[in-house]
């Protein structure tokens, strides 16, 4: 998994949001060359729940910032290693390893914020101030093919060799300065969140000391945002005026990490783990290891030993994490009409909670009552219309209902909310040809067909 060094230590660089010297189209062109490429990828985790967790983190981060009237994606990459990163269009990488390696949240916040601070920052920006406007179509290049070294080096240098990895080299020193900014802002961001300011230090010192144990091995963090003595020395001196502030960890940092070890784990190794951690009262929010332990046993199609697991973490802790997951489990086990109704009561209460959203929505349609489904997740799209999950669940409550057009209509969009606008324009026409819209449905269909055709078009003028 180790990428080449010239490659590696450019990858926040590639991520910095930009928009003095990019244009809104150019940035959202070249973010959707790479995204479309990350949700295809086997890496990507498609998980809504740690999704969900992550965004609301990063939205309380980016309201502290200079970037807090933009739109920050967060997205999950299952790998062990410890690394984050950001991208063109606000979107910024968390692999699993970071996650799991962080003990409390501050740490993750903390290198969140670091994140954050990349984007608010423009650094990108900067750094395509000093090259020739020609060089936007080899950064998207240069950018997919990082992102490709990470499962292949081989492949991953050949394609960088192709978009003039040299030209980004003679930067590195610049990117320095650009870690030792994110470093300042970040923590600034941090103490204005409300975070322990000791995190981001902490986080670092001790990627510091794993560097020297493991020299020829260092986390892919420390790979990516070169570190060194005086960044660290720096942030500690910065720490060290700060007054101590102890933050107790939100249930769902805790929730996250134990659902990311009930679903890495094999279902049996998983059961015996929070098990144990159970027995042995080795964790910091016992309710997260029978979360975990539901999560295992349903793994196993033992519902009602999971939803009794659910039901004593719900005792003690309230999140919609927990409420989701057992509305889901209800449904499993065969009750419909009482997880319709879990759902209801949940979604009264968090309201925001997309897993939530997403749950209802399926499982009105696995009920039968797809019209229900589709009044509630048209609603939905309305809210968050670049949800990619959302117009997934509309497709499949148009398709119930024998509506072609609008069905295939509504799986281009989330095709085109993905990235991926030759699959949406394959949908849409397949949508026009079913022939069973009425005149305004496929005015608008004819509509996004030529807009998803001239951006195609454009794209393929720049190769």
């Amino acid at each position: 998994m180790a990428m080449p060094q010239a490659m590696a230590n450019q990858l926040p660089d590639l991520g910095e949001s930009s928009r003095q010297y990019l244009t809104d189209k150019q940035e959202k062109d070249i973010a959707r060359s790479i995204m479309r490429d990350i949700y295809s990828s086997h890496q990507f985790l498609a998980d809504a729940e740690v999704e969900a967790y992550l965004n609301k983190l990063g939205s309380r981060l980016v309201s502290e910032s200079s970037a807090s009237g933009r739109n920050l994606t967060l997205f999950v990459l299952r790998d062990p290693s410890i690394n984050a990163f950001a991208l063109p269009g606000g979107y910024i990488g968390v692999h699993t390893g970071l996650i799991q390696s962080a003990e409390n949240e501050s740490e993750l916040a903390g290198v969140l914020a670091h994140e954050v601070a990349h984007v608010s920052q423009e650094h990108l920006s900067r750094m395509i101030a000093q090259q020739e406007r020609n060089y936007l179509p080899t950064l998207a290049a240069l950018a997919i093919a990082v992102l490709a070294a990470r499962s292949n080096a081989n492949v991953g240098s050949a394609a960088i060799a192709t978009a003039q990895a040299a030209s980004i080299q003679s930067q590195l020193n610049f990117t320095r300065e650009h870690e030792s900014e994110a470093d300042r802002i970040g923590l600034d961001i941090l103490v204005s969140a409300g975070f322990d300011p000791r995190g981001l230090s902490s986080f670092f010192n001790k990627l510091e000391r794993t560097n020297r144990l493991y020299d020829n091995n260092a986390p892919d963090y420390l790979r990516t945002h070169p570190l060194n003595s005086q960044r660290i020395a720096d942030m500690d001196g910065r720490v060290e005026h700060l007054p101590y502030k102890q933050v107790r960890d939100s249930n769902e940092f805790h929730l996250v990490r134990a659902r990311l070890v009930a679903m890495e784990d094999s279902p049996e190794a998983a059961v015996e783990r929070f098990k144990d951690q159970i027995r042995q009262k080795k964790t910091p929010l016992e309710a997260a290891s029978h979360y975990g332990l539901a999560l295992a046993l349903a793994r196993q199609n033992k519902y009602t030993e999971a939803e009794k697991e659910v039901a004593l973490a719900i005792k003690s802790v309230d999140s919609p994490m927990l409420l989701s997951l057992r509305a889901e489990l209800t449904a499993q086990a065969g009750n419909s009409a009482q997880s319709l109704n879990l759902f209801q009561l949940a979604l009264g209460r968090y309201p925001q909670h997309k897993p939530l959203v997403y749950g209802y929505g399926l499982n009105l349609i696995l009920a039968g009552k797809s019209r229900e489904a589709l009044s509630f997740v048209s609603a939905q799209t309305n809210l968050w219309p670049d949800d990619s999950r959302l117009w997934k669940l509309l497709a499949r409550a148009n398709a119930a209902l024998g509506h072609k057009l609008a069905s295939h209509a509504a799986e281009a969009e989330a095709m085109a909310a993905e990235g991926n606008i030759p699959a949406a324009l394959e949908q849409i026409n397949l949508g026009i040809k079913a022939g069973d819209g009425n005149f305004y449905d496929l005015s608008a269909a004819e509509a996004r067909r030529r807009e998803w055709q001239e951006t195609l078009s454009s794209d393929n003028g720049k190769k």
